[in-house]
């Protein structure tokens, strides 16, 4: 039997009557789920869909004429976008997989801001449970355990409270055909092998692995609100702080003022920054000024006894 996703997804309120949404279409079971979720909640008119097609598999000219089929029956506009994939060895930020997710939101993006829309992805729980894993393997950190947000700006994830199953078992249900990329089943990518190797081994461990990760993020980011909002508190709506006074704080809250300086400055996540909070309070405070790497292209700087935080 299918799960009933429709009423779940309603009650997370991401998706609404009438409000428009640029849904990522890729063609596999959670990206086709979400599509015909979005479609029976927000209405044909309110949505559209985006396809990239990177050219990087034979098949993918087959993946986005199934998206233009799919459309077509669902009633929903599709931007279909063809890109080059970076030549081998040129310089570039980041590894294939990062050039393509920059472009697919990027491109989402744009389709947004011309309609108003929030830009919806198909992350699953199945999904958060790889993110959190990968991420404490690769960057220990408090934020690492805290998974992929419901909603994030303009981002939203419905499907974030479903398996993959359930997806699965929803298209088959409505009768929706899904593409599925090999390249997913491979062990080149390393959340693949999170994905093959990890979780079927946790999952061994104990059947309710997965769902307990998933569990566990939610709890840790409803209590990392409560942490922010201290942060917040100490640093009084300020971008720097006086050393001595962090000194004097708790030594948990100074690395979390740590960090959130440091992200402040970056835009984004410093992995290395909780880990050179001692560094930075062994800094003289007495010197007019000096700095310190934290790494991820942030440094902690002391002038006149004041810390802040600079990119560069």
């Amino acid at each position: 039997m299918s799960p009933d996703l429709e009423p779940r997804a309603r009650a997370e309120g991401l998706l609404w009557p009438g409000a428009a949404v640029v849904v990522l279409l890729s063609g596999g079971r959670d990206s086709v789920c979400l599509l015909d979720l979005a479609v029976r909640i927000a209405g044909a008119p309110a949505v559209t869909a985006l396809h990239v097609d990177y050219g990087l598999r034979p098949e993918s000219g087959e993946d986005a004429r199934f998206c233009v089929d799919l459309c077509a029956r669902l009633g929903v506009a599709l931007q279909v976008v063809e890109a080059a994939a970076p030549v081998e060895g040129a310089p570039a930020r980041g590894n294939l997989q990062a050039w393509a997710r920059d472009l697919r939101y990027g491109k989402a993006i744009e389709l947004a801001a011309a309609r108003a829309a929030d830009v919806a992805a198909g992350h699953t729980a199945s999904d958060q449970a790889e993110t959190v894993l990968y991420r404490l393997a690769a960057a220990p950190s408090r934020r690492a355990l805290l998974g992929m947000a419901p909603r994030s700006g303009q981002l939203i994830r419905p499907l974030l409270s479903f398996t993959r199953e359930e997806t699965g078992a929803h298209c088959v249900a409505a009768g929706l055909a899904w593409r599925d990329d090999p390249s997913n089943e491979g062990d080149r990518f390393a959340r693949n092998r999170v994905r093959g190797g990890l979780l079927p081994a946790l999952r061994a461990v104990h059947p309710g692995a997965e769902a307990n990760v998933v569990r566990t993020a939610q709890l840790l980011r409803d209590e990392a609100a409560v942490l922010d909002e201290v942060v917040r508190t100490a640093l009084a709506g300020r971008d720097r702080i006086e050393l001595d006074h962090l000194r004097a704080l708790p030594g948990a809250l100074a690395r979390l003022i740590v960090v959130r300086l440091a992200e402040d400055a970056a835009g984004t996540l410093v992995p290395r920054a909780a880990s050179r909070t001692q560094e930075i309070l062994a800094l003289d405070a007495q010197r007019p000024w000096t700095a310190l790497d934290v790494g991820d292209g942030v440094r902690a700087v002391v002038e006149d006894g004041v810390l802040r935080m600079e990119a560069g």
